[in-house]
């Protein structure tokens, strides 16, 4: 059974040098690496903490934010901070993507009464642990002056000379390599430092997305950036970065999504196949938070997403040859939630005592058919059916589609068990049939008493944004009046117990942890609004998201909320939010959607938003794509060099190439 304290931790953010929380007031995080070394850039104005400080990472070892190299034990990041000797005047401007050398770079730029900085982080390579620290400085001074500049790593401080005259700029350059065998960072300036032409290339090579909206055009950017920035070269990260230490199926199967419609095809493929190595036993079920699960326990979706995953990846690169590879770890894969343990012989459905947010039998989860389990395991085996044709296993194709069919028919139609009421989709019935509508909390479950799950009152389960994932999905036609009723009543999960927006990822009453707005659960409603056509609370989302701490640099921490820690650890910044706004802006918005044999192009574009233009790579060539809005009494068109096989006024269907293609959409 689950330990209740497996994510108890006893870091106190309240110990040790303000640097080592996460949430410093309006700070935001640059996150920088090429899978051999991982730097975040702090950026913290208003005064909480270092205003400008440097994290570096082991990108193989999950640790907390005080575990970085280069967090003092005493002064934090301090020491990592350039300071001009005799001058302590300093002003931070401004903290920005740099797009100038066509690598990930991050561009910060201050002053001081004396000069004018602009530093700029990347790494130059994609072989080597090694961040470049460039710095751009000018004597805005009415004299020449002589003086240094000083900075340094833990204890190490080191001291520049710097003799310019009036106006006179000059650039210093500072290498820090990580040292993996002694987990250590090694410091000094260097003369110079090329950027290397395949790190260049290699980016070139990833999605390009563009439109009239520079917002749009920053989350996908920011996304695209980090989603392979924080991963390492063995395909490790952290479920939530500082937070989890752990890793999960769930999370690291989104995260390969979004890698392969970022461009990363290699790193996704990578990706993949460590998961199915390594995150599926030899019985076919999975791993959630580095552990292995009890089957009333078992994180049920997690083995549909892990299917439906491998198929997007196959549809997008052409890889078929990784189905060969991974043949027997997809079988028992999609054959696991065939366990007896799971049959709910009345409805055919699923059942265990663990939902899709991970609360169990000490919250007051009862044995039960969980929406997400059913709906993700359908799709799943879906997939895994079309992955066994291509290869001609008909036996098993012809069982998990029929399977596949068989589940959604009942958790949508069957008269006892369907997991729909007139609110839309229910999250939860019990092995009765009856709705499981609220939870209470067993005393064993050591609930902090400020968490709402531990206070006196009902505590609903009801409602829940997984519900909104069949929507986005395409599990059900977002036209049905059960998608219309299932969002409807969503709504009630935004502003719950707080102000200033995001959706709850559930009713707040039943929350076990702290309440407070999730991006990448909103993301969820974004992805299902598309979809329905209700784009002005898709804007209402992405407005919210550039309001909260993280939006300047695109990287949001997992929920905006007070954070009990300890005994919770402190919040993190959750790579899945990436991957959702990378599905949405390329899958809902873009409409790019790849099948096996051919794909479709079907556009959404926003209100305000006139023209997108994206280069993106599909199997062994590219798509270059322009979407524009047509004129009222303008006739929608798509006109491609390419083959249409079928077009409608909203979507195109076109057979794959050897050469690149090139699309023009025009849409209403």
């Amino acid at each position: 059974m689950i330990d209740v304290k497996e994510h108890f931790y006893s870091d106190d953010p309240k110990q040790g040098h303000p640097d080592v929380r996460t949430r410093l007031k309006d700070a935001c995080y640059f996150f920088i690496g090429n899978g051999h070394i991982l730097a975040a850039i702090q950026f913290a104005p208003a005064g909480e903490g270092t205003p400008l400080g440097l994290l570096i990472m082991n990108p193989d070892r999950l640790r907390k934010k005080r575990e970085a190299l280069t967090m003092h034990p005493e002064s934090g990041l301090q020491n990592t901070m350039i300071s001009v000797v005799g001058d302590n005047s300093i002003e931070l401007r401004h903290a920005s993507w740099f797009d100038g050398y066509q690598i990930p770079a991050v561009k910060v730029q201050w002053q001081s009464q004396s000069f004018q900085v602009t530093e700029l982080f990347y790494c130059p390579d994609m072989i080597n642990p090694v961040l470049i620290r460039e710095l751009r400085i000018k004597n805005i001074a009415p004299r020449n002056l002589d003086t240094s500049l000083k900075t340094g790593v833990l204890d190490k401080v080191i001291e520049i000379p710097l003799l310019l005259n009036q106006n006179e700029e000059t650039t210093i350059l500072l290498r820090y390599m990580m040292d993996g065998a002694s987990n250590s960072i090694q410091f000094d300036p260097v003369g110079r430092h090329e950027i290397s032409d395949d790190a260049i290339e290699y980016w070139k090579r990833t999605s390009q997305v563009s439109s009239n909206s520079p917002l749009l055009d920053h989350y996908f950017a920011a996304a695209k950036i980090q989603q392979a920035t924080t991963i390492s070269s063995n395909s490790i990260i952290d479920a939530s970065i500082w937070q989890y230490n752990g890793e999960w199926v769930r999370d690291h199967s989104m995260m390969a999504i979004g890698l392969v419609l970022a461009g990363h095809h290699e790193m996704a493929r990578k990706l993949i196949v460590r998961l199915f190595r390594d995150f599926v036993t030899d019985q076919g079920d999975t791993v959630d938070s580095s552990q292995k699960r009890d089957y009333a326990e078992v994180e049920l979706d997690q083995n549909g997403i892990l299917l439906y995953t491998l198929k997007q990846y196959v549809c997008w690169t052409g890889d078929f040859e990784i189905i060969h590879d991974l043949w027997q770890k997809i079988k028992i894969t999609a054959e696991f939630p065939f366990q007896p343990y799971f049959h709910h012989a009345a409805s055919g459905l699923l059942a265990n005592q663990r939902e899709y947010w991970e609360r169990h039998r000490v919250h007051g989860i009862e044995p039960g058919i969980e929406l997400a389990y059913q709906f993700w395991v359908s799709m799943g085996l879906a997939a895994a059916a079309s992955l066994a044709r291509f290869i001609s296993k008909q036996a098993e194709a012809t069982r998990w589609e029929q399977e596949a069919a068989r589940i959604k028919s009942a958790m949508l139609l069957d008269s006892q068990f369907k997991l729909v009421d007139e609110r839309g989709f229910i999250k939860r019935r019990g092995v009765d049939g009856a709705v499981q509508e609220t939870i209470q909390a067993l005393p064993e479950a050591q609930l902090p008493p400020e968490v709402p799950l531990a206070k006196d009152g009902d505590h609903f389960l009801n409602p829940d944004t997984s519900a909104a994932l069949p929507i986005a999905l395409g599990f059900i036609s977002p036209e049905r009046p059960l998608a219309i009723a299932t969002m409807d009543s969503l709504e009630a999960l935004w502003n719950q117990s707080w102000q200033g927006g995001g959706y709850g990822r559930y009713h707040f009453s039943s929350e076990a942890d702290s309440a407070g707005p999730w991006p990448f659960a909103s993301l969820f409603l974004a992805r299902a609004y598309v979809e329905i056509g209700d784009y002005e609370r898709v804007w209402r989302i992405l407005n919210w998201m550039q309001t909260v701490p993280g939006a300047q640099s695109g990287a949001w921490f997992e929920f905006y909320g007070e954070r009990i820690a300890p005994p919770y650890p402190q919040v993190g910044i959750t790579p899945w939010t990436w991957a959702e706004m990378l599905t949405l802006l390329v899958n809902h918005i873009i409409g790019l959607r790849p099948e096996i044999d051919y794909f479709s192009i079907r556009p959404k574009l926003l209100p305000g938003i006139d023209t997108m233009t994206a280069i993106v790579p599909l199997r062994n060539f590219k798509i270059n794509l322009t979407i524009r809005r047509v004129s009222p009494g303008v006739s929608p068109e798509f006109r491609s060099n390419g083959e249409i096989i079928k077009a409608t006024s909203e979507q195109a269907d076109i057979r794959y190439s050897k050469n690149d293609v090139w699309i023009e959409a025009d849409v209403i």
